[in-house]
């Protein structure tokens, strides 16, 4: 069958090792979007930052956010939602204490995504250029738990090196009630980065594709995916035809999916015009 969407990562999948969005990437995407091809951008990004990106492709797009909590519109829009129950990311952060100066909780606002920390490092080695870059974005609440005012985040974030990133993972998975949420992990060893957010049960990229592409009346054998992590993997097992990149994380690759090259040589361009462009409508 025809390719009708096309789902793709951000990070490691869509952007090069800078963060930069290849001018090869965004031609080709716009060149499938043109033959009438459906282009939707799924990350673990809050909305504000994927919707920069998303605004450098001259094309017509939908956002997935948040790994699957948030779908929108590039205007802000607001087409799908789940957000964590109050009570149950209180919970989280209860039984994260240890793990208190790498928690954020995130909110979706009328105007934007908001982070909120306990305490926010300008001069962080890891995060600190995010937080500077995204000065409106992030404010501070001590303790942590007080912005928990009523309000149902989008979610709990937890940001940090490799190793602790899978601790707090793993600390979550024994947590009573770990079956209330969803973890979503992506994990970057060349710059020792992890991010792990928690989510409302249920909530992944995969899922979120799987309702979308329902809502346009597009089968899943119609839809190509193209990710990278963990955190791709329910997008990647829902669409028909998986594509992962070369530089994706072992776990990932051993499914023996489609691969496309790197992030570093325009894996998404290649992937688009062997898969979906050639043998998509004219």
């Amino acid at each position: 069958m025809a390719i009708r969407l096309i789902a793709m990562d951000l990070d490691g999948t869509l952007l090069d090792n800078q963060g930069r969005l290849p001018v090869e990437n965004a031609q080709t995407v716009a060149e499938a979007a043109a033959r009438g091809i459906e282009i939707v951008l799924a990350t673990g990004r809050r909305f504000d930052s994927a919707r920069g990106f998303a605004r450098q492709i001259p094309c017509p797009m939908h956002i997935i956010s948040s790994n699957g909590a948030l779908t929108k519109t590039v205007a802000g829009e607001t087409l799908g939602r789940r957000l964590l129950p109050v009570a149950v990311a209180r919970k989280v952060l209860e039984a994260t204490e240890g793990f208190r100066s790498e928690a954020g909780v995130v909110f979706d606002r009328a105007t934007s995504t908001e982070i909120v920390l306990e305490r926010i490092d300008w001069d962080d080695p890891l995060r600190g250029e995010y937080y500077r870059k995204y000065r409106d974005s992030v404010r501070e609440v001590k303790p942590l738990a007080s912005c928990l005012n009523g309000e149902d985040p989008i979610q709990v974030m937890f940001t940090g090196g490799c190793r602790r990133m899978q601790e707090a993972k793993q600390k979550l998975e024994t947590v009573a009630g770990a079956d209330g949420f969803s973890l979503a992990l992506a994990d970057y060893p060349a710059r020792d980065l992890a991010i792990l957010d928690v989510l409302d049960r249920g909530v992944t990229k995969g899922a979120a594709l799987a309702d979308w592409a329902h809502a346009r009346g597009v089968a899943r054998e119609e839809v190509m995916a193209i990710g990278d992590n963990w955190n791709d993997r329910e997008m990647l097992e829902y669409a028909g035809l998986p594509v992962v990149m070369a530089n994706a994380v072992a776990q990932v690759k051993e499914r023996g999916w489609a691969m496309t090259l790197s992030n570093e040589q325009c894996g998404v361009a290649h992937a688009i015009r062997r898969y979906a462009v050639a043998n998509g409508r004219e």
